[in-house]
């Protein structure tokens, strides 16, 4: 009879990490690939954990662009406030106006910003080896991976785990009818009883998304429930 290890490893993360590594040009994009990801059976209370979210002036990668990142480690369970880093991106061409009004940033502001390439070489290099962790995936994802092409000619692949997603599968196993804006980050921490925070600043966001995940995970039960595996998406 096969060793249950046998199905735990390689991991498809890894798979395709080494992948990309044979591909990847010196530099950040290598340096990120050339460290090993966690374990998708490692606890959920082990685990390194980066907490991201970004600022964008839309929601299509293809054409929109990032205003700000911000991001905070989770370590066993823990936030690490001392970790937290927001920065503002210069990027081209002027705000709208209800960029303005959402982010609070405005164009002397975002000229005063860093360019891409060194905000997401430092978010690379803090993100490697950890899990990322967002609130509603698609925007960090493809944001990421367009940047990533745009300054490195590859996409990265990297482990996410998505706190819309864990709260999507508990509502949805209830088999019940639910208005979708129960999923906000804000409606969710309130239904966690969690206090309310600022939104629209990708540093605030990123501590109210590790700070709701960690209020999720007080509701899991023992067993596979505690690993990884059972919040990547």
């Amino acid at each position: 009879m096969l060793n249950q290890l046998t199905f735990q490893w390689p991991n498809i993360y890894e798979i395709r990490r080494k992948w990309l590594l044979k591909k990847a040009p010196y530099g950040p994009m290598r340096d990120f690939l050339s460290t090993p990801f966690q374990s998708s059976y490692t606890s959920i209370y082990d685990s390194s954990v980066l907490a991201v979210d970004f600022e964008t002036t839309g929601l299509n990668a293809k054409k929109d662009k990032l205003l700000s990142v911000g991001f905070v480690e989770l370590d066993h369970s823990q936030i690490q406030l001392a970790s937290c880093y927001h920065q503002i991106i210069k990027t081209e061409g002027d705000l709208s106006a209800d960029n303005v009004v959402i982010h609070q940033i405005t164009d002397d502001v975002k000229a005063q910003g860093l360019e891409l390439n060194t905000v997401i070489e430092h978010l690379l290099k803090i993100l490697a080896g950890k899990v990322m962790l967002v609130h509603f995936s698609r925007i960090e994802k493809q944001f990421l991976s367009k940047a990533c092409i745009d300054l490195y000619g590859i996409a990265p692949v990297f482990p996410i785990i998505d706190t819309l997603v864990i709260a999507k599968k508990r509502l949805d196993k209830k088999s019940i009818a639910y208005d979708p804006s129960q999923l906000r980050l804000s409606n969710l921490r309130e239904q966690h009883h969690l206090p309310t925070h600022y939104a629209h600043n990708a540093l605030n966001d990123a501590i109210a998304t590790a700070e709701l995940f960690l209020a999720q995970v007080n509701q899991f039960q023992l067993g596979d429930a505690e690993k990884l595996k059972s919040v990547l998406i």
